[in-house]
């Protein structure tokens, strides 16, 4: 049993070298900063509208890490999972 091969995994396909790969991404613009969130307060939560795409105009929370104003626009790969709404009980306030 052990002598027998395993098939092997397909390999993943290799750019030539000094060729970007790039993945999709779906531009959303920030319209309200909601707080901030993480166990350290690391995390902003936004609300952002979607503005390319197949969920173009739907307007969603995420949460970003870093530097974030209202009127930015980021760049998203997936628009299909929501963050989590944050908590009333006064945490997650900002400002």
């Amino acid at each position: 049993m052990r002598d027998e091969k395993r098939p092997q995994k397909p390999r993943e396909e290799e750019t030539p070298k000094g060729q970007a790969n790039f993945s999709y991404a779906v531009p959303a613009s920030v319209e309200e900063i909601i707080g901030r969130t993480g166990s350290r307060g690391e995390a902003i939560q936004i609300r952002c509208k979607i503005l390319d795409g197949r969920d173009k105009n739907k307007v969603m929370r995420r949460n970003v890490k870093g530097p974030i104003q209202v009127g930015d626009v980021l760049m998203l790969r997936e628009t299909e999972i929501e963050a989590r709404q944050l908590n009333k009980a006064g945490r997650g306030k900002l400002g």
